[in-house]
């Protein structure tokens, strides 16, 4: 019986408690769903006594055979995937700049960005919005994009942070040695690393900030919640199960999306870089850098010593 770093493997009977927890689980989880979709089937009673037919009849589906339904559907997915993409890489831009400020030695640029950065992790995305809409007349759209990038922009410029100090010191060290000045190595050595590594959590993020542009009905900025809730206003209330289904539908793709192409850029970036590990020493990933930009500082293979025979360093 093998044993793992924290725990030891589990024997027979509790892998066999496990298979049971399992499977009664699942059961459980089972009855729960058909009992959710039987109750949506049965016919709903409302206030004034009539009785209207369950959520998965025809009836109350027959609206998305209009084309019209779909254009408009389709304008408020365009408005949410425009400030999505545009606040995603603002976000990402922004917390560079957060992350080397807050990493800066001196104490004029790291202190204010620190002061920044707890400012913007406090301050609510919804207040924001508003408030930028008031203060700066930026519009609907200026004021939904820009509140997102602030506010995510801070929280990766965080995790940006963690990265880079979480790693080895003799990254840095390793730059310093071959003749890189101190923003270069943090640029071209630690924040790829950084990057790399906290992907997962960077594209979570975004995730987050894709759902967060539902908050721009604050603005009157028409996107995807926004647009269905303005359709069922207008079909009727008949029709606000089934439109509320088509929007969940479409933002689990959008974000399932976004999450399979950040993780297929994690692993390309990661086979790209070769996948340095701990056993590595530090200095592979400076040394490479170093080589691509010639830095050599003209070092060579081996000098001569006094006595006239070769060293090698």
């Amino acid at each position: 019986m093998s044993a793992t770093v924290l725990y030891d493997a589990p024997g027979p009977k509790a892998r066999r408690r496990s298979r049971i927890i399992s499977v009664v689980g699942v059961i459980a989880l089972a009855a729960l769903l058909g009992w959710v979709v039987w109750r949506l089937a049965q016919p709903q009673i409302s206030v004034n006594g009539n009785e209207n037919p369950g959520m998965f009849d025809a009836s109350r589906w027959d609206v998305l055979a209009y084309g019209e339904v779909w254009q408009f559907i389709g304008r408020g997915v365009w408005n949410t995937l425009r400030a999505a993409a545009v606040a995603m890489v603002g976000a990402v831009l922004l917390g560079m700049v957060f992350a080397f400020g807050r990493l800066a030695t001196n104490a004029f640029i790291r202190i204010p960005t620190t002061v920044l950065l707890e400012f913007f992790r406090g301050m609510p995305v919804l207040l924001m919005m508003l408030f930028i809409l008031l203060v700066a007349s930026t519009g609907a759209f200026g004021a939904v994009v820009i509140a997102l990038i602030i506010y995510n922009g801070a929280i990766i410029g965080e995790a940006l942070r963690a990265g880079i100090v979480a790693l080895n010191k003799g990254q840095r060290e390793a730059g310093l040695s071959i003749g890189l000045t101190p923003v270069r190595t943090r640029l071209l050595i630690e924040f790829p690393q950084a990057f790399t590594q906290m992907l997962p959590i960077i594209i979570a993020q975004l995730v987050v900030l894709l759902k967060d542009t539902s908050l721009g009905y604050i603005v009157a900025y028409s996107e995807l919640a926004s647009t269905v809730k303005q359709a069922s206003t207008f079909y009727g209330n008949r029709y606000l199960f089934t439109f509320w289904v088509v929007a969940v539908v479409i933002y689990l793709a959008i974000n399932l999306t976004v999450s399979w192409l950040g993780r297929r850029a994690g692993r390309l970036a990661a086979t790209r870089s070769g996948k340095p590990t701990a056993a590595a020493k530090p200095a592979a990933v400076a040394a490479s850098i170093g080589g691509e930009l010639g830095a050599g500082l003209g070092a060579t293979d081996g000098d001569d010593d006094a006595g006239g025979r070769r060293r090698t360093r």
